[in-house]
């Protein structure tokens, strides 16, 4: 930890006190520490399979099998997974009142797991499946996978991942939600994501555009360091947020 870095979090605490309460935005960085290593990029999963194939809703209904091969390896990561200390800091920093809630583009349940109240999830979460004919929601520990694909236990329909799929629309109250926060939220802090997907990644524009002060957390610059961010504190969240979440308690004893 650098001077320079250290200055960033301690006016990064400061942004997020005067704020009241901020919207966190998190991506898959948040969760590597944990395990989950993101679907792109290096040793992601869709170097190995091509997501259109895997994850495409059509595709899916059309070869249900074929496509749970792959899901059960993802099931089987997520489900072992446990939060990292970037998660623990966020579920702190809403417990002593310094934010409001996390929009996560992530589908492993982590903040959950951590202890977070206001999830806003804008991909779903693979630690639950649905039935597709009877619209019953399993927790995915509850649902074998020694036969695939796996069928509802009530009415013999196709489960899938409680997750959105290509060609998939993500829910419509994640996405009301989460403008709703960021037009009215005074600081965001994106973590571990570059916003490059829609659409998270226009939720920092419309929260700037509402004058909110932008944080962004990652180990690299990404494009949203040119078109967003206010505030840039390079590093992994697991070190930074711990940091962050000290001074904001420092705060609450003053």
């Amino acid at each position: 930890m650098g001077e320079m870095n250290m200055q960033n979090i301690s006016e990064a605490a400061n942004r997020i006190i005067a704020a009241q309460k901020a919207t966190a935005l998190t991506g898959a960085g948040i969760s590597v520490a944990s395990g989950i290593m993101p679907f792109r990029g290096e040793g992601g999963l869709w170097e190995k399979y091509d997501p259109e194939e895997i994850v495409e809703i059509n595709s899916f209904l059309r070869h249900p099998a074929k496509s749970w091969a792959v899901l059960k390896e993802m099931q089987i990561v997520i489900e072992k997974a446990l939060p990292n200390e970037a998660h623990y800091s966020l579920a702190k920093m809403e417990e002593i009142g310094f934010l409001k809630s996390i929009i996560t583009q992530n589908i492993d349940g982590l903040h959950q797991a951590a202890g977070s109240k206001r999830v806003i999830e804008f991909h779903g979460n693979n630690r639950r499946l649905i039935c597709l004919e009877c619209k019953t929601l399993y927790p995915s520990s509850e649902i074998s996978l020694d036969t695939l694909p796996p069928l509802c236990p009530k009415c013999q329909g196709l489960m899938k991942p409680d997750a959105v799929f290509f060609g998939e629309s993500i829910p419509l109250d994640a996405i009301q939600h989460s403008r709703s926060d960021v037009q009215q939220c005074k600081t965001i802090l994106a973590i571990g994501t570059s916003a490059l997907v829609e659409p998270a990644a226009s939720l920092p524009l419309i929260g700037k555009r509402n004058g909110a002060f932008i944080i962004e957390i990652n180990p690299e610059e990404t494009p949203l360091t040119d078109t967003a961010t206010d505030l840039f504190v390079k590093g992994k969240a697991e070190e930074i947020l711990p940091k962050i979440v000290e001074k904001l308690l420092e705060s609450t004893k003053k």
